[in-house]
């Protein structure tokens, strides 16, 4: 494929799509996760949990609508994944939370970008196969 034929790709804009709905709800996330903890006076385990699922919800709205464009109704098994995979990617991030925040003694906010960047792979993925069918 050439690259011309790569950004006119239908998977290309699908791609950048989803970068700019997880931008998004990154923002989300992330706004929430300091909101909770500095406002709220939440620990950061429990707003970061919080903020997260949120997130998740507004982002599988977004998926819905804007990335995967033609998903159309889901299937009680295709939810069942794409939830089961965010549950796995809530997990993820809380447990990459306590090691970089209680082990590595790493800012929380910091943590946050670090654990951000681990389970962003793991929700394309996921999502993906999960709105697809």
């Amino acid at each position: 494929m050439r690259v011309d034929e790569l950004f006119a790709s239908a998977r290309f804009r699908e791609i950048v799509r989803f970068i700019v709905v997880g931008g998004g709800c990154f923002v989300v996330d992330y706004g929430l996760l300091y909101a909770f903890t500095e406002a709220c006076g939440i620990p950061y385990l429990w707003s970061s949990g919080l903020s997260f699922t949120i997130s998740v919800l507004v982002n599988y709205w977004l998926c819905l609508t804007y990335v995967f464009r033609g998903a159309g109704r889901q299937s009680g098994r295709q939810k069942a994944l794409f939830f089961g995979s965010s549950l796995a990617g809530l997990v993820l991030n809380q447990v990459c939370m306590y090691l970089f925040v209680d082990l590595c003694g790493i800012y929380y906010m910091i943590a946050k970008l670090f654990a951000t960047a681990i389970v962003t792979l793991w929700n394309y993925v996921m999502k993906r196969r999960a709105i697809q069918g």
